[in-house]
Protein backbone atom coordinates (compact mmCIF):
# COMPACT_ATOMS: atom_id res chain seq x y z
CA UNK A 1 0.00 0.00 0.00
CA UNK A 2 2.83 2.35 1.04
CA UNK A 3 4.34 1.75 -2.77
CA UNK A 4 0.82 2.59 -4.15
CA UNK A 5 0.83 5.72 -2.17
CA UNK A 6 4.05 6.81 -3.81
CA UNK A 7 3.13 6.46 -7.06
CA UNK A 8 0.08 8.81 -6.67
CA UNK A 9 1.84 11.15 -4.58
CA UNK A 10 0.84 15.16 -6.14
CA UNK A 11 5.07 14.85 -6.23
CA UNK A 12 5.03 13.35 -9.51
CA UNK A 13 4.08 16.73 -11.10
CA UNK A 14 6.94 18.46 -10.44
CA UNK A 15 8.27 19.93 -13.74
CA UNK A 16 11.33 19.07 -15.21
CA UNK A 17 13.12 22.15 -17.04
CA UNK A 18 11.89 22.65 -20.64
CA UNK A 19 15.24 22.88 -21.77
CA UNK A 20 15.44 19.10 -21.37
CA UNK A 21 13.25 16.23 -23.47
CA UNK A 22 10.66 15.14 -21.04
CA UNK A 23 10.78 11.51 -22.11
CA UNK A 24 6.91 9.74 -21.64
CA UNK A 25 6.65 6.26 -22.33
CA UNK A 26 2.83 5.60 -23.30
CA UNK A 27 2.34 2.59 -21.95
CA UNK A 28 -0.49 0.22 -20.80
CA UNK A 29 -0.31 -3.98 -20.95
CA UNK A 30 -3.72 -4.42 -22.93
CA UNK A 31 -3.84 -3.78 -26.57
CA UNK A 32 -6.34 -1.99 -28.24
CA UNK A 33 -6.96 0.91 -25.59
CA UNK A 34 -5.21 3.61 -27.75
CA UNK A 35 -1.72 3.95 -27.38
CA UNK A 36 -0.76 4.30 -30.61
CA UNK A 37 -3.66 6.83 -31.70
CA UNK A 38 -2.35 8.94 -28.17
CA UNK A 39 1.26 8.70 -28.90
CA UNK A 40 1.00 10.34 -32.58
CA UNK A 41 -2.05 12.68 -31.89
CA UNK A 42 -0.63 14.14 -28.77
CA UNK A 43 3.07 14.35 -30.40
CA UNK A 44 1.83 15.71 -33.34
CA UNK A 45 -0.83 18.80 -31.15
CA UNK A 46 2.25 19.83 -29.11
CA UNK A 47 3.67 20.39 -32.22
CA UNK A 48 1.70 22.60 -33.80
CA UNK A 49 1.68 24.23 -30.70
CA UNK A 50 5.52 24.90 -31.49
CA UNK A 51 7.29 22.45 -29.37
CA UNK A 52 10.19 19.91 -30.68
CA UNK A 53 9.20 16.06 -30.28
CA UNK A 54 10.36 12.99 -30.40
CA UNK A 55 8.31 9.84 -31.10
CA UNK A 56 10.22 6.77 -30.86
CA UNK A 57 8.15 3.42 -32.18
CA UNK A 58 8.76 0.59 -29.78
CA UNK A 59 6.68 -1.73 -31.09
CA UNK A 60 7.17 -4.65 -33.51
CA UNK A 61 3.68 -3.83 -35.52
CA UNK A 62 5.17 -0.41 -36.38
CA UNK A 63 2.28 1.54 -36.50
CA UNK A 64 3.65 4.84 -34.97
CA UNK A 65 5.87 5.23 -37.73
CA UNK A 66 2.85 4.43 -40.20
CA UNK A 67 0.47 7.01 -38.87
CA UNK A 68 3.05 9.66 -39.23
CA UNK A 69 3.37 8.50 -42.89
CA UNK A 70 6.65 6.30 -42.83
CA UNK A 71 6.67 3.61 -45.13
CA UNK A 72 7.34 0.04 -44.33
CA UNK A 73 11.41 0.22 -44.90
CA UNK A 74 12.78 -3.18 -43.42
CA UNK A 75 16.45 -2.17 -44.81
CA UNK A 76 16.33 1.03 -43.35
CA UNK A 77 17.32 1.91 -39.64
CA UNK A 78 14.91 1.41 -37.06
CA UNK A 79 14.72 1.53 -33.26
CA UNK A 80 16.19 -2.38 -33.48
CA UNK A 81 19.53 -0.93 -34.48
CA UNK A 82 19.04 1.89 -31.64
CA UNK A 83 18.79 -0.73 -29.05
CA UNK A 84 21.33 -3.39 -30.52
CA UNK A 85 24.00 -0.30 -31.15
CA UNK A 86 24.44 -0.13 -34.59
CA UNK A 87 22.82 3.31 -35.29
CA UNK A 88 22.42 6.10 -32.90
CA UNK A 89 19.09 7.61 -32.73
CA UNK A 90 20.17 10.77 -34.74
CA UNK A 91 20.79 8.56 -37.48
CA UNK A 92 17.71 6.91 -37.17
CA UNK A 93 15.32 9.97 -37.24
CA UNK A 94 13.50 10.54 -39.44
CA UNK A 95 11.10 13.89 -40.35
CA UNK A 96 7.28 14.09 -40.32
CA UNK A 97 4.86 16.62 -42.17
CA UNK A 98 5.06 18.25 -39.31
CA UNK A 99 7.72 21.02 -38.54
CA UNK A 100 8.91 20.03 -34.66
CA UNK A 101 7.90 16.60 -35.15
CA UNK A 102 10.03 13.81 -35.79
CA UNK A 103 10.02 9.63 -35.44
CA UNK A 104 12.63 7.23 -34.48
CA UNK A 105 10.47 4.13 -36.92
CA UNK A 106 10.05 0.88 -36.00
CA UNK A 107 10.54 -2.63 -37.51
CA UNK A 108 9.44 -6.06 -37.60
CA UNK A 109 13.08 -6.62 -36.29
CA UNK A 110 12.23 -5.97 -32.71
CA UNK A 111 10.37 -9.01 -32.68
CA UNK A 112 13.70 -10.27 -32.49
CA UNK A 113 15.25 -7.56 -30.12
CA UNK A 114 13.62 -9.14 -26.94
CA UNK A 115 15.70 -12.70 -27.59
CA UNK A 116 18.74 -10.65 -28.78
CA UNK A 117 19.03 -9.04 -25.61
CA UNK A 118 18.54 -11.34 -22.85
CA UNK A 119 22.27 -12.13 -23.22
CA UNK A 120 23.30 -8.54 -23.89
CA UNK A 121 25.43 -5.71 -21.52
CA UNK A 122 23.39 -3.26 -19.90
CA UNK A 123 20.15 -4.37 -21.64
CA UNK A 124 17.67 -2.70 -19.56
CA UNK A 125 19.16 0.90 -20.44
CA UNK A 126 20.02 0.73 -24.00
CA UNK A 127 17.11 2.88 -24.55
CA UNK A 128 18.03 5.49 -22.36
CA UNK A 129 21.72 6.20 -23.04
CA UNK A 130 20.63 5.80 -26.80
CA UNK A 131 18.35 8.79 -26.00
CA UNK A 132 20.88 10.35 -23.58
CA UNK A 133 22.85 12.19 -26.18
CA UNK A 134 19.10 13.88 -27.87
CA UNK A 135 17.45 14.76 -25.13
CA UNK A 136 18.50 18.52 -25.13
CA UNK A 137 17.35 18.73 -28.77
CA UNK A 138 13.62 18.17 -27.66
CA UNK A 139 10.67 19.50 -25.39
CA UNK A 140 9.50 16.13 -25.22
CA UNK A 141 10.43 12.28 -26.56
CA UNK A 142 7.04 10.19 -26.56
CA UNK A 143 8.02 6.45 -26.37
CA UNK A 144 4.98 4.15 -28.33
CA UNK A 145 5.54 0.86 -26.29
CA UNK A 146 4.25 -2.53 -27.31
CA UNK A 147 0.74 -4.15 -25.37
CA UNK A 148 3.40 -6.46 -23.61
CA UNK A 149 5.75 -6.39 -20.47
CA UNK A 150 9.14 -7.71 -22.23
CA UNK A 151 12.33 -6.08 -23.01
CA UNK A 152 11.35 -4.06 -25.05
CA UNK A 153 8.60 -2.50 -22.69
CA UNK A 154 11.49 -2.40 -19.70
CA UNK A 155 13.62 -0.34 -21.82
CA UNK A 156 10.82 1.91 -22.21
CA UNK A 157 10.34 2.23 -18.71
CA UNK A 158 13.68 2.47 -17.62
CA UNK A 159 14.30 5.23 -20.19
CA UNK A 160 10.90 7.33 -19.43
CA UNK A 161 10.92 10.36 -16.60
CA UNK A 162 7.19 9.33 -16.33
CA UNK A 163 3.77 7.06 -17.89
CA UNK A 164 0.99 8.18 -19.80
CA UNK A 165 -1.03 5.30 -19.75
CA UNK A 166 -4.01 4.95 -21.54
CA UNK A 167 -7.05 3.52 -20.76
CA UNK A 168 -10.66 2.41 -21.74
CA UNK A 169 -13.74 2.79 -19.32
CA UNK A 170 -14.43 -0.94 -18.62
CA UNK A 171 -14.13 -3.46 -16.25
CA UNK A 172 -10.87 -5.42 -17.67
CA UNK A 173 -9.04 -1.99 -17.61
CA UNK A 174 -9.51 -2.00 -14.00
CA UNK A 175 -7.74 -5.47 -13.82
CA UNK A 176 -5.02 -4.40 -15.69
CA UNK A 177 -3.86 -1.27 -13.56
CA UNK A 178 -2.58 -2.94 -10.59
CA UNK A 179 -0.80 -5.30 -12.23
CA UNK A 180 0.78 -1.96 -14.13
CA UNK A 181 1.50 -0.50 -10.68
CA UNK A 182 3.05 -3.06 -9.57
CA UNK A 183 5.41 -3.33 -12.57
CA UNK A 184 5.83 0.29 -11.89
CA UNK A 185 6.95 -0.02 -8.18
CA UNK A 186 9.38 -2.52 -9.63
CA UNK A 187 10.92 -0.69 -12.18
CA UNK A 188 11.34 1.82 -9.63
CA UNK A 189 13.13 -0.49 -7.13
CA UNK A 190 15.16 -1.98 -9.61
CA UNK A 191 16.17 0.51 -12.29
CA UNK A 192 14.44 4.04 -12.26
CA UNK A 193 13.44 5.18 -8.66
CA UNK A 194 12.26 8.87 -10.69
CA UNK A 195 10.02 6.83 -12.92
CA UNK A 196 5.97 8.10 -11.92
CA UNK A 197 2.50 8.44 -13.82
CA UNK A 198 2.43 11.71 -15.81
CA UNK A 199 -2.13 10.90 -15.99
CA UNK A 200 -4.24 8.28 -16.77
CA UNK A 201 -6.21 9.53 -20.08
CA UNK A 202 -9.65 8.06 -21.01
CA UNK A 203 -9.71 6.88 -24.48
CA UNK A 204 -12.80 5.66 -26.90
CA UNK A 205 -15.04 6.85 -24.39
CA UNK A 206 -18.52 7.02 -24.29
CA UNK A 207 -20.53 9.26 -21.92
CA UNK A 208 -24.11 7.90 -22.72
CA UNK A 209 -23.09 4.56 -21.18
CA UNK A 210 -23.53 3.71 -17.12
CA UNK A 211 -20.33 1.58 -17.01
CA UNK A 212 -18.58 4.36 -18.46
CA UNK A 213 -19.46 6.48 -15.69
CA UNK A 214 -18.82 4.19 -13.03
CA UNK A 215 -15.35 2.95 -13.91
CA UNK A 216 -14.54 6.69 -14.44
CA UNK A 217 -15.67 7.26 -10.56
CA UNK A 218 -13.94 4.50 -9.50
CA UNK A 219 -10.89 5.44 -11.57
CA UNK A 220 -11.17 9.21 -10.24
CA UNK A 221 -11.53 8.29 -6.39
CA UNK A 222 -7.91 5.74 -6.88
CA UNK A 223 -6.09 7.79 -9.22
CA UNK A 224 -6.90 11.24 -8.21
CA UNK A 225 -5.30 13.99 -9.65
CA UNK A 226 -3.69 11.65 -12.01
CA UNK A 227 -6.71 11.06 -13.94
CA UNK A 228 -6.68 13.67 -16.85
CA UNK A 229 -9.45 16.00 -17.22
CA UNK A 230 -9.57 15.31 -20.99
CA UNK A 231 -11.08 12.32 -22.32
CA UNK A 232 -10.82 11.16 -25.70
CA UNK A 233 -14.13 10.45 -27.53
CA UNK A 234 -14.52 7.00 -30.09
CA UNK A 235 -14.62 9.37 -33.62
CA UNK A 236 -14.46 8.13 -36.84
CA UNK A 237 -11.52 10.63 -38.50
CA UNK A 238 -9.43 9.38 -35.29
CA UNK A 239 -9.72 5.68 -37.19
CA UNK A 240 -9.65 7.24 -40.80
CA UNK A 241 -6.45 9.02 -40.02
CA UNK A 242 -4.00 6.49 -39.51
CA UNK A 243 -5.01 4.77 -43.16
CA UNK A 244 -3.61 8.04 -44.68
CA UNK A 245 -0.59 8.36 -42.76
CA UNK A 246 -1.45 11.64 -40.98
CA UNK A 247 -2.29 12.51 -37.27
CA UNK A 248 -6.05 13.58 -37.11
CA UNK A 249 -4.63 17.35 -36.58
CA UNK A 250 -3.73 17.03 -40.30
CA UNK A 251 -6.28 14.96 -41.74
CA UNK A 252 -9.51 16.57 -40.15
CA UNK A 253 -8.78 19.65 -37.91
CA UNK A 254 -11.82 20.71 -37.62
CA UNK A 255 -13.09 17.36 -36.29
CA UNK A 256 -13.80 16.17 -32.68
CA UNK A 257 -10.54 13.73 -32.13
CA UNK A 258 -8.62 16.62 -33.47
CA UNK A 259 -10.10 18.82 -30.75
CA UNK A 260 -9.36 16.52 -27.48
CA UNK A 261 -6.08 16.55 -28.58
CA UNK A 262 -5.66 19.95 -28.80
CA UNK A 263 -7.33 19.62 -25.25
CA UNK A 264 -5.55 17.14 -24.33
CA UNK A 265 -1.75 18.81 -25.19
CA UNK A 266 -2.71 21.93 -23.36
CA UNK A 267 -3.26 20.10 -20.34
CA UNK A 268 -0.25 18.40 -20.25
CA UNK A 269 1.63 21.72 -20.90
CA UNK A 270 -0.31 23.06 -17.93
CA UNK A 271 0.85 20.50 -15.87
CA UNK A 272 4.28 21.32 -16.93
CA UNK A 273 3.72 24.51 -16.78
CA UNK A 274 4.77 25.07 -20.00
CA UNK A 275 3.12 27.43 -21.82
CA UNK A 276 3.84 27.06 -25.25
CA UNK A 277 5.44 29.32 -28.64
CA UNK A 278 2.07 28.88 -30.47
CA UNK A 279 -0.55 30.22 -26.96
CA UNK A 280 2.07 33.09 -26.15
CA UNK A 281 2.10 34.25 -30.02
CA UNK A 282 -2.37 34.00 -29.47
CA UNK A 283 -2.03 36.04 -26.75
CA UNK A 284 0.67 38.72 -28.15
CA UNK A 285 -2.22 38.96 -31.09
CA UNK A 286 -5.26 39.33 -28.22
CA UNK A 287 -3.77 42.36 -26.78
CA UNK A 288 -5.89 45.25 -28.14
CA UNK A 289 -3.50 48.17 -29.00
CA UNK A 290 -4.23 51.72 -27.79
CA UNK A 291 -6.33 54.05 -30.23
CA UNK A 292 -4.23 56.82 -31.34
CA UNK A 293 -6.54 60.08 -29.99
CA UNK A 294 -7.97 61.81 -33.50
CA UNK A 295 -7.91 65.71 -33.22
CA UNK A 296 -10.80 67.29 -34.50
CA UNK A 297 -10.33 69.80 -36.97
CA UNK A 298 -12.96 72.65 -37.96
CA UNK A 299 -13.26 74.29 -41.54
CA UNK A 300 -11.12 76.03 -42.81
CA UNK A 301 -8.35 73.09 -42.01
CA UNK A 302 -4.73 74.26 -41.19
Amino acid sequence: MHTTRSLLSLSSLDTLPLRMGKVIAVVNQKGGVGKTTTAINLSAALALEGLTCLLVDCDPQSNSSGGLGVSRDENRNSTYDVLMGNATVAETTLATEIDGLKVVPGSNHLIGATVELIQAERREYRLRDALDPVRSQYNFIFLDCPPALDLLTLNALVAADRLLVPMQAEYFALEGISELLTTLGRIQAAFNPGLDIEGVILTMYDERTNLAQQVTENLRRFFGAKLLKTVIPRNIRLAEAPSYGKPVALYDPRSRGAETYRELAEEILARNNIESPKALERKAASQVQPRRESKVRFWPYA
